[in-house]
């Protein structure tokens, strides 16, 4: 009997495991081999240590499995790379004198003012906010900047966007080519090309609609360039310059962010731009829409006043007024009329500033004035109705209400301490911006899907309807080709009209003679 315990004790040790392939007989006479062989001090100390180091040195190390290889997380990648952030000032090759210069104007202090939005109940916490305040640190230190600010955060089904608002100092801001213009260019060079080769065809007086051109940069809605990130340490990207055509598509469109600048706007009506395009004409729109401030606070330069009003879009630039005393926070709160907007209107054009698309440059008038005497009468009308908006610093009591909501709310951060509570202003129009001001200051935030409010559930707008076809008639019917016979038969008929009528002819001339 103590044989048969035996063999089956020793057929249970010498089973095989079926992770590891090792079996605890094999595995038990091992440690006991190297115990007696190096007799080390209190081995029964180290006893789970060698038992280790006898599996690890019997698997190869790419077979190996209770070594767990360390995994690279996002958020270790992420703090990798924050990390970077607080080393800014240790960089080499940094010129401290242009950052003292640059410093003042340059560079915002968020924290302030995330201290005040903290009390109006907006907040992305305190951590998050400092890291994005060191991330514009890093923004500014490596571009050419004079004024950055915080424009808000944009929400994204993949990656959010954190968007700062800056302007280049005079001079340093990049001319940007667009590849549209470089297109209109070639395709002029080629059609008066091929006019010249091909001048023997009739000319066409059809003219194809001019285009609306963008705003140039630090006017209308360029006036300030845009950064965006998806992470404070990761790199900022530089957003292109919205035309006005991708300005009114976007109104047209409701479309959710993905987090990717490359991603495709797939819309109707179609999009002209991927999704870096469609984010930088909605934070065009979200500007021009809820960027305000207290009464007062800007004021029109009076050296620029005279110039800006023989402009067609009246004013475009400001200033701060040096001696504004504030507004009382209770004003700012019960009364719209404190406030005002200081982003210019953007037009049903796309554009701040209105542009004549059947304005004709000098070429084109002689050129007209030679082709009046060909043609009848021009088809095109001579002058168009201008667009005008709201011009600037108007109050947002004027501002237009939806379904008999108004356009904006105010309130007090605080009822119970109103003496040291600021005011608070929410846009109902854009959910997601907001603006304080504690008489003195002010600041606005944006943190939302960039989605403006609509009372009806969106829907795309329909197509537009099939174009009915040409009325047929007999000067379009097709008839069928005449046969051999039938052609013979017309051919006889023209020249037995011919004999006739020449024979007549002939007998006239003969009774003239006779006569």
């Amino acid at each position: 009997m103590l044989e048969i315990a035996v063999q089956n004790a020793k057929a249970y040790l010498l089973k095989t495991s079926s992770k590891s392939g090792l079996n605890l007989y094999d595995h038990l006479s091992n440690i006991l081999t190297k115990i007696l062989d190096e007799r080390p001090e209190n081995a029964v100390d180290i006893l789970e240590k060698i038992s280790q180091d006898l599996k690890k040195a019997h698997f190869s190390k790419k077979l190996d499995t209770l070594q767990n290889e360390n995994e690279i997380l996002p958020i270790y990648e992420i703090a990798e790379k924050q990390k970077a952030l607080f080393l800014q000032g240790n960089l080499e090759g940094a010129d401290h004198d242009l950052e003292d210069e640059i410093a003042e104007n340059a560079l915002p202090n968020v924290m302030e003012a995330a201290f005040y939005f903290e009390q109006a109940g907006v907040c992305l916490g305190a951590d998050e906010t400092y890291r994005i305040f060191l991330a514009l640190k890093q923004l500014t230190d490596t571009h050419p900047i004079h004024r950055c600010r915080f424009w808000g955060k944009i929400l994204g089904l993949e990656m959010n966007y954190l968007v700062a608002e800056v302007e280049f100092r005079e001079g340093e801001d990049e001319e940007e080519v667009e590849e549209e213009d470089v297109a209109e260019e070639r395709d002029d060079g080629e059609s008066e090309a091929g006019e010249e080769e091909e001048h023997e065809f009739p000319k066409s007086f059809h003219k194809i609609p001019q285009a609306i051109p963008r705003e140039e940069n630090r006017t209308g809605a360029n006036k300030y360039v845009y950064f965006v990130c998806s992470e404070p340490g990761r790199p900022w990207v530089k957003l292109p310059s919205v035309t006005p055509i991708q300005i009114v598509v976007a109104r047209k469109i409701k479309k959710f962010f993905t987090g990717r600048l490359d991603a495709p706007v797939i819309s109707y009506p179609p999009f002209p731009g991927n999704e870096s395009n469609y984010l930088r004409a909605q934070i065009a729109r979200i500007s021009a829409g809820t960027h305000v401030s207290p009464l007062g606070f800007y004021q029109f330069g009076e050296e620029e006043a005279e110039e800006e009003e023989e402009i067609e879009g009246g004013r475009e630039s400001f200033e701060e007024n040096p001696d504004f005393e504030g507004i009382p926070v209770i004003d700012l709160v019960e009364s719209l009329s404190n406030w005002v907007h200081h982003v210019q209107h953007i037009l049903p054009q796309g554009r701040c500033n209105w542009f004549n698309p059947i304005q004709k440059s000098e070429e084109e008038e002689e050129e007209e004035d030679e082709e009046k005497e060909e043609e009848e009468k021009g088809e095109e009308p001579d002058s168009i109705e201008q667009e005008v908006g709201p011009p600037l610093l108007t109050p947002i009591s004027e501002d237009i209400e939806i379904q008999n909501i108004p356009p904006w709310t105010t309130r007090l951060s605080s009822n119970l301490i109103p003496q040291y509570a600021i005011a608070v202003l929410r846009s109902n129009l854009w959910p997601g911006a907001y603006a304080f001001s504690n008489g003195k200051k002010f600041e606005n935030f944006y943190i939302g899907w960039g989605h403006k409010y609509s009372p009806d559930n969106y829907s795309p707008p329909a197509p537009p309807p099939v174009c009915q076809e040409y009325p047929s008639g007999p000067e379009i019917t097709e008839m069928d080709d005449p046969s051999v016979d039938e052609e013979q038969v017309f051919r006889a008929s023209q020249e037995a009209a011919i004999l006739a009528a020449e024979k007549s002819e002939e007998t006239e001339e003969d009774e003239d003679d006779d006569d």
